[in-house]
């Protein structure tokens, strides 16, 4: 038997957190991430509060789930839900956006050190790297955050898979170490640029006239105002979405670990299609009866082990979460129900 710890379910963690401003949530594929993003955002726009809900995951679902256009890259009013709006951001426009920077940078690299070569190659081979379109979402989050943090009173992101979502996250710990490394290496060639030219009175203002390093500064500088957003437990909050199977689990278990490696701020787990008792006793359908009994089994593990960190519940429906209807019973859910079978595990 698994004795419940006192947790601080969502109503609660809540009103602790007055300030909080910017949600994500994360975990495996196909767990509700989005309908958990989306419910969030729904109860915040609710209270009053003018909300944006930003979908960062390259396979969006938004427009399916409130079953209306919100496509197109740009944001967008949830028609039926006051002070609610939406963003679904487009991969390829943010690649293609980033690719031009980066191309604009090299190029003005290879003009300074007077290098006779053709940028495009070293583009593409930059470019194509792995981890390039995750640099280029972490990019666009950080505009949103700057951005529309100053327009919106809460702004919830819809991240993609638990692997893209950590790196993504984990770039804000990356992305400075790489940025001061730039300047430093930067600020050497200059200066040994300007020292084999015998004016050493004038290494710093080469240094500042530089159009590359004015852009790495700027560069640090808006990075550094959002990391202090992200790393500040008053503002931010990271909810992990799970089911009551084994591998969600897992994975939510690894992903709280990640995360807190990189100082972001853990809000807690909410999990997902749970059968209700009440369900399972009423049913003759032996495979439902089967999945209910196996349930109980996992969410045994997750009050033991996740447990204080358990700050919502959402039931299983009969149908798929689409329209603004089923969204606000399970918003409303998220903040009220409680499975019926707590007391028994």
């Amino acid at each position: 038997m698994v004795v419940t710890v006192n947790k601080v379910l969502l109503p609660e963690f809540l009103k602790s957190k007055p300030n909080l401003k910017f949600l994500f949530t994360g975990g495996k594929g196909g767990v509700g991430k989005t309908v958990s993003a989306a419910g969030l955002a729904y109860r915040f726009s609710q209270e009053g509060k003018r909300t944006l809900l930003v979908s960062l995951n390259p396979v969006h679902s938004l427009s399916s789930l409130f079953a209306q256009d919100l496509k197109g890259g740009v944001i967008k009013p949830v028609e039926g839900a006051e002070n609610l709006f939406a963003l679904e951001v487009e991969i390829d426009d943010i690649v293609e956006k980033y690719k031009k920077n980066i191309a604009r940078r090299l190029s003005e690299f290879l003009k300074w050190a007077d290098i006779p070569l053709d940028p495009k190659p070293f583009i593409d081979i930059a470019t194509t790297n792995p981890a390039f379109q995750e640099s280029a979402m972490f990019d666009k989050m950080m505009d949103v955050v700057l951005e529309q943090g100053e327009e919106f009173d809460v702004v919830v992101f819809d991240t993609a898979a638990v692997a893209n979502a950590a790196r993504l996250i984990g770039l804000s710990k990356i992305y400075g170490l790489w940025l001061e490394r730039m300047i430093k290496s930067r600020e050497e060639a200059l200066s040994l640029r300007v020292k084999l030219s015998f004016r050493k009175e004038k290494v710093m203002e080469e240094i500042k006239k530089d159009p590359l390093m004015a852009d790495l500064i700027s560069m640090q500088e808006r990075f550094n105002k959002v990391k202090q957003i992200l790393l500040n437990e008053e503002k931010t909050a990271f909810f992990f979405v799970t089911l009551p199977l084994a591998l969600p689990i897992a994975v939510v278990k690894r992903f709280i670990k990640m995360v807190r490696g990189f100082d972001i701020p853990v809000g807690g787990v909410i999990v997902n299609q749970i059968i209700p008792k009440k369900v399972a006793e009423a049913t003759t359908n032996e495979y439902l009866k089967n999945k209910y009994r196996e349930q109980l089994e996992y969410m045994r593990i997750i009050e033991s082990d996740l447990g204080e960190l358990v700050r919502s519940y959402i039931p299983t429906y009969p149908g798929e979460v689409v329209g603004l209807d089923m969204l606000a019973r399970l918003s409303e859910d998220m903040f009220t129900w409680v499975p019926d079978f707590l007391d028994e595990l």
